[in-house]
């Protein structure tokens, strides 16, 4: 068994309802994260729509899709419910890719998926790449992590960690790609929300609080931005020109 790519794309956003059928460059957001899924190697991808709207935007481009409550608090609630309606046996190794992440590269899916295949301590996966910028070390929506020895999850913040000199040697910047086992998923969301994550407003420390380990790689391959508010948009398909031009030479 390879593994499964499950992209929950929300409709309702508080900065930019609706971005996940936004076009981009003449196709809807969710289009393109889902083409590049589909470019990983993941054996399923699955779009879990949680508006009509979403799904028939999907069917045109021939996405599988999973119609999930609309009560949902987290993405992650969401691929659990997936996952239990899909029936996946324990073996099952799941991706979940952000919605509004039209750049993600495939290399970087399928890197998430590797780990646990490899990792079979690691109940959760993910990527982090090095923060060289001081406003990206300070800026608060830059989630930090910091990892032991053999690369598992020590904490995650949005403050500056570790102490800030230095931070150009030790300090990382946590993607947000994830690799779960089924019983982490499980676990995770049969739990209310911990003071850690809560304080932090990452939902990663409540599986950590809970003793899941999550193993953090370095991305083999560049995050590029994702969308957040509309004037994102602009900047992502300036990023897709400069690459189709540089495809065609």
């Amino acid at each position: 068994m390879t593994f499964k790519v499950v992209i929950p794309a929300r409709f309702e956003s508080s900065r930019f309802p609706g971005k996940v059928i936004h076009k981009i460059n003449e196709k809807p957001m969710i289009q393109h994260v889902y083409e590049r899924a589909c470019e990983s190697g993941a054996d399923e991808v699955i779009i879990a729509v949680d508006n009509k709207a979403v799904q028939q935007e999907a069917k045109k481009f021939g996405a599988d899709t999973e119609f999930t409550c609309k009560g949902q608090p987290t993405g992650t609630d969401r691929i659990r419910e997936v996952l239990e309606n899909r029936g996946w046996p324990d073996d099952t190794r799941i991706v979940n890719v952000q919605g509004d992440s039209p750049l993600i590269s495939p290399v970087s899916i399928k890197q998430v998926a590797d780990i646990l295949k490899v990792e079979k301590a690691a109940d959760i996966a993910t990527l982090m790449t090095r923060i060289t910028k001081d406003e990206e070390f300070h800026n608060s929506n830059v989630v930090k992590v910091v990892t032991d020895a053999r690369g598992y999850a020590l904490y995650f913040s949005r403050a500056p960690i570790p102490a800030q000199e230095g931070y150009n040697v030790w300090a990382w910047r946590h993607l947000g790609i994830y690799g779960y086992r089924p019983e982490a998923l499980r676990m995770i969301t049969s739990s209310p929300p911990v003071p850690l994550e809560k304080f932090e407003r990452l939902e990663q420390l409540r599986a950590m609080y809970m003793g899941l380990k999550i193993k953090v790689s370095i991305a083999r391959e560049p995050h590029e931005a994702d969308v957040d508010v509309l004037d994102d948009v602009k900047a992502v398909e300036r990023i897709m020109d400069i690459d189709d031009v540089a495809s065609d030479r």
